[in-house]
């Protein structure tokens, strides 16, 4: 057995050439283990502290153990290399099928390493089980070369686990596939400051998190990197050209297409991003800076400018699924913008954006028109720790079949809040005030309180807007007590529309989900004196004299349709002239359908063309798509009917209903016919 100890600094083909030497020296008969211990080794690359190597010259058994292995800031301990068949004579040293393990992690992958001890130079080769290869090439000078031959992501992230842990442990939690391939070149040589150029191409790359929020599948880039040692930095460049596949990070889904471009300064474990350029599509102009750690790029410092957006490409993937998650495919933008932000410790600090001729739309659920607003111009100015002023002018837009004229948005930001100032929206010949409006974003959503008043709006003006028949009077709000929380918007007070000489008053409103596809409002509604001759004769549905109370509790619309209430309607108190038409008794019958209402006098119809009544009375109380139906208090009968008029004066006329079970969407279409093709009624 024979043993070399030394204590001084070694270059790396050192270690072998004692070995060989002493192999070469010793008498063969003499020797079955040589032994080998080095204080340190380095290179401009790297540097190994106690180094032990111990050679069967038997069996061909080579290991190697390093204590401490440094390369540029990564520091691996307790390194351990065992090659089951080696060879070393003068001329070199080589190793096959070799295993290394450093602490209690074991690199899964065979080693075939090769040094020429006349030239310097040496080969490492790792073959992963599945079919990739690292080749390591380092010559005499310091000189290096690395080669990425089809390695996959659980090979990548195993050379990753040795030189960038914490990359490595992010890159494990995203359950990565795929397969990469390129180079990457040390250049020390006749340097004053070494040089690293690397290039890779990552193939049919994809990654997954268990909760579903960050995916990509199918995708293709190429990575390039150009460092150059200064001092005790690393000057750098890279480039990154996204070719193919597309990815996902909650709530926003980006397709292959992006360009980037960066430079910057490494010192350490600190990354200084001097200046980025991003192409993006529709983009005019998108420039970055920043600093970061490499252990802890969520706490990252960045700086971006954005020049001549456009909004109709950009919108839709970018800010929608941000502003409506729910309802990112309704959103559409036009215009343009441009802006900056700032992150710091990873933690947006101020936004600043200017929008151009900007447009914005929400397309309505089924045949709703939905929500426009634009052309916009204006500034929006936000900081976390400041309080700010943003204004734009909104040059008109459209609400469902609602017209809205020019206003003025100005508000003041801070932190999570807004405050708005007072907010005029023109709508017809009146207005939608907004005032003392403020809204805070917490982690729920959005918490807000304000108030609304509906500047008068004449009828005329408004049924013509909506396509319905003309009617008389105005509608108004006062709503003082406007709340917002989280997918929900209430209204305290009431809004009041002044029509056929009564009024419909509206309280208790509650509209959840406003801008998400399965919109709910809530509300209780009272009319109270509607004149019966002006809405008949408005309705086309024959002619009824008196005045009415109607009272529609718990009302619950969804997607602006009904589902649920408990309405009633009955004649209104006082002394006033009561007749109803034989149009409009047809009419009634007509809604009822076979042998839903009757028990008329059919002679009295040929005789007479209009009756007196002394009350009025229905009610139908909607749940699962059925009306159940009822008339007037106490006017149930034996035979189960229930009297909806009840005759009174001369000639006096009962109309009775039968059907107490109606099917809501089958009586909608049944009014329908009647005012549109006066259908005549079945009798019975």
């Amino acid at each position: 057995m024979a043993l070399i100890r030394a204590c001084e600094r070694a270059r790396a083909p050192t270690v072998f050439v004692a070995l060989a030497l002493l192999l070469g020296l010793w008498p063969a008969q003499a020797i079955d283990r040589l032994s080998l211990r080095v204080a340190e080794v380095s290179n401009p690359a790297f540097a190994l502290q106690d180094i032990q190597v111990a050679f069967e010259t038997g069996s061909g058994e080579a290991i190697v153990s390093v204590a401490r292995l440094r390369a540029g800031e990564r520091v691996l301990r307790d390194l351990r290399l065992r090659c089951p068949r080696a060879m070393l004579s003068a001329d070199g040293f080589m190793c096959r099928d070799a295993s290394l393990q450093f602490g209690n992690q074991r690199f899964p992958a065979l080693l075939d390493l090769q040094i020429n001890l006349g030239s310097g130079r040496a080969e490492l080769v790792a073959s992963f089980g599945d079919g990739g290869r690292v080749g390591l090439i380092l010559d005499g000078d310091g000189n290096a070369r690395a080669d990425l031959i089809d390695l996959s992501a659980q090979g990548l992230q195993a050379l990753l686990w040795a030189g960038l842990p914490a990359i490595a442990r992010d890159l494990g939690d995203l359950s990565p596939v795929g397969r990469a391939s390129g180079q990457v070149e040390w250049a020390a040589a006749g340097r004053e400051s070494p040089r690293i150029v690397a290039r890779f191409r990552l193939s049919g790359a994809g990654f997954g998190t268990s909760d579903g929020l960050r995916a990509a599948e199918g995708v293709a880039m190429t990575v390039a990197v150009d460092a150059t040692r200064a001092a005790r930095d690393w000057v750098w460049e890279a480039s990154l050209d996204w070719e193919e596949g597309a990815a996902y990070v909650h709530p926003i889904f980006i397709e292959a297409g992006p360009r980037f471009s960066a430079r910057g300064r490494i010192e350490g474990a600190r990354i200084t991003i001097e200046r980025a350029e991003a192409v993006l599509e529709g983009v005019g102009r998108l420039h970055a800076r920043g600093r970061m750690r490499v252990d802890a790029l969520e706490h990252a410092n960045l700086e971006l400018e954005l020049g001549h957006g456009d909004l109709a490409l950009i919108g839709p993937r970018w800010l929608a699924p941000l502003l409506l998650p729910a309802s990112a495919d309704r959103l559409r933008f036009a215009g343009h913008v441009s802006g900056a932000l700032r992150v710091q410790a990873g933690r947006l600090q101020a936004v600043q954006l200017t929008l151009d001729d900007a447009g914005v739309s929400l397309a309505g659920v089924g045949e709703g028109a939905g929500l426009a607003l634009g052309p916009i111009d204006g500034e929006v100015s936000w900081a976390e720790a400041a309080r700010t002023r943003s204004r734009f002018e909104v040059s008109g837009g459209q609400w469902e079949k609602l017209t809205l004229g020019a206003f003025v948005v100005d508000a003041e930001l801070s932190g999570n809040g807004a405050r708005l100032e007072r907010t005029v929206v023109p709508v017809l010949d009146g207005a939608v005030v907004l005032d003392d409006l403020s809204l805070s974003h917490g982690a729920g959503g959005w918490l807000g309180s304000g108030s609304v008043v509906v500047e008068p709006v004449s009828m005329p003006a408004l049924t013509a807007a909506l396509g319905l028949p003309r009617m008389s009077g105005v509608l108004s709000a006062s709503l003082p007590g406007l709340r917002v929380s989280p997918g929900e918007i209430a209204l305290d007070g009431a809004l009041v529309i002044s029509v056929f000489d009564g009024y419909l008053q509206a309280t208790g409103l509650r509209l959840r989900e406003p801008f998400g596809v399965a919109s709910h409002l809530s509300a209780d509604i009272e009319a109270r004196h509607i004149d019966l001759a002006q809405l008949t004769e408005t309705f086309s549905f024959g002619n009824i004299t008196g005045f009415v109370d109607a009272d529609v509790r718990g009302l619950e619309l969804a997607r602006w349709r009904p589902v649920g209430f408990d309405a009633r309607v009955s004649s209104s108190p006082g002394d006033y002239r009561r007749r109803i038409s034989q149009r409009a008794v047809e009419n009634i019958g007509a809604l009822g359908g076979a042998g839903a209402l009757v028990a008329i006098q059919r002679s009295l119809l040929q005789v007479f063309d209009t009756f007196g009544y002394r009350e009025i009375g229905v009610r139908c109380r909607l749940a699962g798509g059925v009306c159940l139906m009822d008339g007037i208090d106490g006017g149930s009968r034996a035979d189960d009917g229930f009297v909806i008029v009840r005759g009174g004066g001369v000639p006096a006329l009962d109309v009775i209903g039968y059907n107490r079970r109606v099917d809501w969407d089958e009586l909608l279409d049944r009014l329908q016919r009647v005012i549109a093709d006066n259908v005549s009624p079945e009798l019975r």
